[in-house]
This record gives structure tokens, sequence and C-alpha cells, in this order.
């Protein structure tokens, strides 16, 4: 302690920064400690006859502490045609053969990050908060490596539903699916701009819930996203939905959508679809350029007077006919004519297509659909559109997967999956005290100045000892 007071006077920015880089040095002598413990007592215990230990080889494990160096034995077995293999089984035990070498802590932290920000700032927070330095190409290495992941998992219930036509449970009668595209900045070999490209965004929920105010939550909702040709997009869409729910058992479902042929293309004639209101009024906004006219229009759509405002929009079409081929505004109307007509069925609100719907789950409501534009921003726009962002195909597709794995709520346990997800059975401090003095952390010439804090008084094991107390003696007081 006197050793901090006689020290020339430092800002507390610069003792946190240090006291946290030794803490850091600390957790990451120990965490050597017990995998090389550990990987000694997988040696003692292993089926001798079969795995012929061949020495130690080292490697690194990226954590929020650092980069953790350590020793593990390596085995030579034979693998089921009869041929050489080698077999670490510490990386087994541990499940480290899955993404790479990051901690679950680390992988989870990036994720998080990397999901709201550029790879580059996701570099420098993590960088700067955590005892791991990594570059923004370690970042996105850590993205491919999950989104391939998470889209295994989704050929996996293709596969799946195709043999067993889905195993979900859950039971509904009413499905509420809602689809649209955002168009995404690309690029090419050598980072050079290509043409854009769409996305596709699937949202699929039960109803409303019924807060007893705005019921402006999804119940059950569910998202995917990807750059998938339509077909493969549809079926992992479909197997998503298979995988929750009993299928046979759905009498009816809502589709909305703005009339897109990939939208449409794999549903049954008996599906009820709505064309989608935001691209209804979006289109007459960009197609006509008088305001009573769209006033008028809009009027008539909501009126439900279809042939009338087919007739208004032909008349209109007239009217503003030029002779001036810069003046497109004719063109325009009959355009909008054209998509209306096109998609004519989905006019009609779903609620007036059909009297047969089924009575809302107890706590649910059923309402307006229009969904999916506020989904695109939040999951995907945000993160994936504006300033200068540009796109391969593949990073397009598995940035897509993390962000609606995070959105279904479903990151954390998707990263368990694939990260160091188990930990040894062994007590911390059981593992600890089997560590021989060199493999306990040495310091050459005048040491360190703060190693004394180490030997003095710790008030949070004098205090009063809760159940929090309790544990952190147990794992770390000797």
């Amino acid at each position: 302690m006197n050793t901090i007071v006689t020290e020339k006077m430092i800002s507390f920015k610069e003792l946190e920064k240090k006291v946290f880089d030794y803490v850091c040095e600390i957790g990451r002598t120990m965490i050597q400690g017990i995998l090389e413990c550990y990987d000694e007592q997988l040696q003692e215990t292993r089926n001798k006859k079969e795995l012929r230990c061949k020495g130690t080889r080292q490697t690194t494990i990226k954590t929020i502490m650092g980069e953790v160096e350590y020793s593990r034995n390596v085995y030579q077995t034979l693998d089921d045609s009869g041929h050489k293999a080698w077999v670490y089984l510490l990386d087994q035990e541990m499940k480290m053969d899955k993404i790479g070498f990051y901690s679950t802590n680390l992988a989870e932290k990036i994720a998080s990050v990397v999901t709201d920000n550029s790879y580059h700032t996701t570099a420098e927070i993590i960088s700067s908060t955590c005892g791991q330095s990594i570059s923004h190409g370690g970042a996105w290495h850590l993205v491919q490596k999950l989104g391939a992941r998470i889209s295994e998992e989704e050929i996996a219930r293709v596969k799946e539903m195709d043999a067993t036509g889905g195993k979900g449970k859950k039971e509904l009668k009413l499905l509420f699916e809602e689809m649209d595209g955002v168009w995404l900045k690309m690029q090419g070999k050598g980072h050079k701009k290509a043409p854009k490209q769409e996305m596709k965004v699937a949202t699929m929920y039960e109803g409303w819930e019924d807060d007893g105010r705005s019921c402006s939550t999804l119940a059950g909702k569910i998202l995917i996203a990807g750059m998938e040709k339509s077909e493969e997009f549809h079926a992992k869409r479909e197997a998503r939905i298979r995988s929750i729910y009993n299928a046979d058992e759905i009498e009816i479902r809502v589709l909305n959508g703005d009339g897109g042929s990939w939208i449409k293309e794999p549903y049954e004639p008996e599906t009820v679809f709505q064309l989608d209101r935001f691209h209804i009024q979006q289109s007459i906004k960009q197609k006509i350029v008088s305001p009573e006219a769209q006033k008028e229009i809009n009027r008539l759509l909501e009126d439900g007077s279809y042939n009338e405002m087919f007739e208004y929009i032909s008349i209109y079409a007239d009217s503003v006919e030029s002779d001036d081929e810069k003046d497109t505004n004719s063109k325009k109307a009959r355009e909008l004519y054209e998509y209306l007509s096109n998609n004519k069925e989905g006019l009609v609100p779903w609620q007036k297509q059909r009297n047969d719907y089924p009575e809302a789950p107890v706590g649910m409501v059923y309402k307006n659909m229009g969904v999916q534009e506020n989904q695109n921003c939040t999951t995907i726009t945000l993160r994936m559109k504006g300033g200068r962002r540009r796109w391969s195909k593949s990073g397009a597709n598995n940035m897509a997967k993390l962000l609606t794995c995070r959105e279904n709520k479903e990151l954390i346990d998707t990263i368990e999956r694939y990260t160091d997800g188990s930990l040894m059975a062994e007590p911390i401090q059981e593992v600890l005290r089997t560590l021989s003095a060199s493999k306990a952390p040495k310091k050459d010439g005048k040491g360190n100045p703060y190693i004394d804090l180490l030997s003095h008084h710790m008030p949070i094991l004098d205090a009063f000892q809760t159940n929090a107390r309790k544990i952190f003696r147990k794992a770390f007081a000797v």
C-alpha cells in the first residue's frame, strides 16, 4: 500500500487501467493453469489403449481478459476407416472445435456489439473495454462463422421437414405472415461497387398481446431473413414454422405483402392475401402528383369502391396526358392502375375476405396487419443500410442471421451452442490447489509494485457474508 502512496501521482483513469490490466493478467494465468491441469487429468483417465499421447502443443484462446496461451496433449488414434487420426481431448471436452478459439463470454460481447455497430467500431469498443484486443477482421470472421452455422441449422430444419413433415407440437388455428424485401448496396471482388440486391425478410406471428391498452406487442413473433433465392428462402421459412407448430392444425394463413411474385408464389389459393397498406399509400404518393387526386383515390379505397377507384385513376391518367416526353404523370398513373389491378384481391382488408375466422386465443387480439416495415427497420435497416456500407452476398446473409437471432431472443443460446459452452465439473478451488509452483506466475527483478495488495486485508472477506460473498470466498480464498 505504501508503494502506491509514495509513487508519483497518476490520474484515476490511468490507475483504473493499470489495475484492470493487472487483474486481467492474473485471470489469464489462472485460466492457463486450470486448463493445463484439467488436460493432465484427461491424460491420466483416458483410454490408453486407444489414445497414444504424442506430446503437447501450444495454442491460444481469446477471452474477455485477453489471449490465454496454454499447452495441451495431442493423441494418436484410428478413425472408423482405420486411418491415423489426431485428437485433442481438452478441445473436445471444452467444445472448442466449433467456431474457433473464442470463449463464450467474448463471442457474446462481440456479437452483441456488432449487431449494432460497424466492424471497425466493434473492434474499438471490444478492445477498449475488454482485456482482449481484436481487429475489425476478427469481428468479421466471428460473424461469418456464426452466420454460416445458423444457415446450417436452417438447412437441417428443411431436411427434417422433408423427412417428417415437421416436429412442431404447438397448435394454432390462425397464423399471420408478412414479407418484404430490403435493398442493400453490394460490393464485388476487390470491394468494387455492384448492383443492389434484395434481402428477403419474413415475420410470422400469432396475433397481438392483449395488454388492455395499445396491444402493440406481437405474440409468438419469429423473424427470418437472408439473401437466398426465393425457393430456398420459403423452404427455410416453412421449416421454421413447422419446427414450432403442428402445421396440420393451422386452418387459415393470412399473408400481408407488397404483391411481389416471390412472396405469393409458394402459397395455396385459399391463403388470405392482403396487399400491404403502406405500399399502397407509398405507390399513390409516388405515382399521383395531384394532392386532390391522391385524397380521392384513398377515399374510394377505404370505402371499398374499387371499380370506381380504377375508373377514377384511368380518367386521371387521360386528363394529365401530355405531348411533352419529359412529362411522365400519365405514365405513372397507369403504372399505379396496373399495380393495384394485379393485386385486386388483396385490396380488401383481410378481416372482410372471410367470415369464418376463429376467435383470437385468450390473451390475444386480432388487428390490422402491416408490421413488416417496422420489423425491417429495427432488425435489418438500422444496421445494414445507410452511410457507405456495402456488402458481399455471403457477408450480408451471415449478418442477417445474427440480426434475426437477436430479434428472436436466440442469439445468446445460439452462441453457446457454437463456443466453449461446457464447464469443467470440478470446483475451481479444487483445480487451483493442484497447480504446481512451476505454473504459478513468476516475476523477475523488482517484481510488480502492486503484488503486495494480494496479501493485505480484503474487506469483502471480513464483511457480513452474503451468499454472493460466500461463493467468492469458496472459489478464490485459500
